[in-house]
């Protein structure tokens, strides 16, 4: 029988078990009265391009000087920042860019997530996209994670396991390999459920493509090898 991303998440979730991804400090926004999305919001941002443990540090900096919420950030000046998110790589642009997007949601939703996020998403996707630096895979993020919108990410490790698997993705891009994975999904899975089973199963392929699916693959004891094609 045929691959599916149903087949695929639950042959996953029985290997890895709940990633319980995106991970966020709620004891820290417990005790500084703030709000969990905007740490989500900002990372997003600074994981372009580099490694998850990169910006936990860059993540923990911000925390140190009281700078995850809207309105710090908007007081802390743009040297400071850098600083701060240094850790993270490419800081110069992503202070233009994180400085971007936290103004926008100042000025025109009044730092009200809850507001910005309570709209269709395919508005609030067309409205991500329009500003410096946010690309496909990051409003997709924000979405998912931080506004619990059902959108499936589409990173470049699930890039890699949908070459290598027999799936039918028919094409390589992101919007392609998105569209594929919903519209399979939401045939097999509860409209209620989806945005737990899209967190859960972008969470699982990024483990997956750590631990097995590299860019040279460990296959050995891949828990799909039977399923792989191997394409090396």
């Amino acid at each position: 029988m045929p691959l599916t991303p149903h087949k695929l998440y639950t042959h996953l979730l029985a290997e890895f078990s709940p990633q319980h991804w995106w991970p966020v400090d709620h004891q820290y926004h417990q005790q500084h009265h703030s709000d969990p999305r905007v740490e989500i919001i900002i990372g997003a941002l600074l994981t372009q391009n580099t490694a998850w443990t990169n910006v936990e540090k860059a993540l923990d900096n911000l925390k140190k000087h009281h700078a995850l919420t809207i309105n710090a950030l908007l007081n802390t000046n743009e040297t400071t920042l850098k600083n701060l998110i240094q850790p993270s790589g490419f800081f110069n642009q992503k202070a233009v860019r994180l400085r971007a997007l936290i103004t926008y949601l100042h000025d025109h939703y009044h730092d009200d997530l809850t507001r910005f996020f309570s709209r269709d998403t395919d508005t609030i996707r067309h409205e991500l996209l329009s500003l410096n630096g946010i690309g496909p895979e990051t409003a997709d993020s924000i979405l998912l994670y931080a506004g619990d919108h059902p959108v499936f990410v589409v990173d470049a490790y699930t890039k890699r396991i949908a070459k290598r698997l027999p799936l039918n993705t028919n094409g390589t891009t992101y919007e392609q390999i998105q569209v594929y994975f919903q519209s399979h999904l939401k045939k097999t899975v509860p409209s209620s459920d989806l945005v737990a089973v899209y967190k859960e199963l972008h969470a699982l392929l990024v483990v997956l493509a750590k631990h097995h699916c590299q860019k040279k693959p460990h296959c050995t004891d891949c828990p799909l090898t039977r399923l792989c094609q191997k394409l090396l």
